[in-house]
């Protein structure tokens, strides 16, 4: 079980009461990672959502047939810094819960809180406030990855016009 004062740091949770988070408690874990391992993989069950903690984790497409990824396949990446950038796994929540890519660890090491997702969508059926609470960052971690695609796609675009002329 994790202490309430390791989670009620996080930007998630600021807007949660105490007996709010207290619920959360019994299935949220802390894991540690070293660099170049995975957290998960793409296609594995997407059973936990994730908030990373410290450390640096990168979200990358598997290339089939070729050797492991690289940061060549990366297509976001996850430190505490930005707060809309912690929360990642969020295909616990999206039929047919499936990781759509993979998560490594990039920096020397990182800590990530990980939170059964099965015990946490039960919450949020039973305690509507925490769903809406929860829903509703969620929504800002999807426009912020929006905008990291758009940006993206903008710079590939530019690059592929300068060199075509």
């Amino acid at each position: 079980m994790v202490a309430l004062e390791f989670i009620e740091e996080l930007h998630i949770f600021k807007d949660f009461a105490a007996d709010e988070l207290n619920k959360l408690l019994d299935f949220c874990s802390v894991e540690d990672y070293q660099i170049g391992e995975s957290l998960f993989l793409e296609e594995d069950l997407a059973k936990d959502m994730w908030i990373i903690m410290t450390g640096i984790v990168e979200l990358r497409f598997e290339m089939p047939n070729t050797k492991p990824t690289t940061n060549e396949s990366t297509l976001s990446s996850h430190h505490n810094d930005i707060p809309e950038s912690q929360v990642f796994g969020w295909s616990c929540f999206i039929p047919p819960y499936q990781m759509r890519l993979s998560a490594y660890c990039t920096s020397r090491r990182c800590q990530a809180l990980k939170i059964d997702a099965t015990r946490l969508n039960n919450l949020m059926m039973q305690d509507t406030a925490i769903g809406y609470k929860i829903m509703r960052y969620l929504v800002q971690v999807v426009g912020y990855r929006f905008k990291q695609m758009q940006e993206e796609v903008g710079k590939f675009i530019g690059i592929n016009m300068m060199n075509s002329w």
